[in-house]
């Protein structure tokens, strides 16, 4: 079992950057593939980005492609989420979320396990 931690969340301007970090817990991180996803409120959860348990592929949702990058770190247990030129609809609660071990990377909600409490990105116009 792995725990998720996100920070890097808060309050930034239309067309700024935020970059968000996912902490996990536990050994053997690098058997997990990671996924972002964001939710407002009202609103079924999306698919945002998704890393290989290597990094070596990443899927992104197309609102994302271009201005997200999601990276990881199996050294230090952190996957991150770069996100530029912000737009004030990525406004949402953002979750890191984690497949069962030795999974492949998915872009679908259902394929993960273990989920962090989210942290709230909010972009003013």
């Amino acid at each position: 079992q792995v725990q998720l931690v996100e920070s890097g969340g808060g309050l930034v301007q239309a067309w700024g950057s935020l970059r968000h970090s996912c902490a996990a817990s536990g050994r053997a991180f690098s058997t997990y593939a990671i996924g972002w996803f964001r939710q407002l409120p009202g609103k079924e959860r999306e698919f945002v980005a998704a890393i290989s348990r290597s990094g070596g592929k990443r899927n992104y949702a197309d609102s994302a492609k271009g201005r997200f990058t999601i990276s990881r770190d199996n050294t230090k247990n952190t996957v991150y989420l770069q996100m530029n030129s912000l737009k004030p609809e990525d406004t949402a609660n953002y979750y890191c979320a984690a497949r069962a071990a030795l999974s492949a990377v998915t872009i679908f909600i259902v394929g993960y396990d273990y989920w962090g409490q989210g942290t709230q990105v909010t972009v003013s116009s």
